[in-house]
């Protein structure tokens, strides 16, 4: 009955452990669009870091990534960006490599 016990909280540390690390990873991948975005659209450092943070909070709207998408799409297509949803999750699917590297690389 011990092993079943321990067996369980292990499942559940894990699970939580692998939950916690989605979350950090989604979070970073979304700052590092928010960068690649705005150096895109031309804006300033500070414009940058702001717009960065938007992004990010722009995941919290719905589940997975359709709202980031939707956002990036809007906002580089209306300061005359040329780029398409194609073209943004290809950004999003290199972003997301990139920010588990980085967070790997700190563990």
């Amino acid at each position: 009955m011990t092993n079943f016990k321990d067996r369980e909280r292990g499942e559940e540390a894990k699970f939580a452990h692998d939950e916690e690390s989605a979350f950090k990873i989604a979070a970073r991948r979304n700052r590092l669009l928010g960068h690649w975005a705005a150096e895109k659209m031309g804006l300033t450092p500070e414009e940058t870091e702001a717009y960065a943070k938007a992004v990010v909070q722009a995941d919290f709207e719905e589940a997975g990534d359709e709202d980031v998408i939707r956002k990036l799409l809007g906002d580089l297509t209306s300061s005359g960006v040329d780029i398409d949803e194609a073209g943004i999750r290809a950004a999003l699917e290199e972003r997301s490599i990139e920010a588990r590297r980085q967070l790997m690389s700190e563990s």
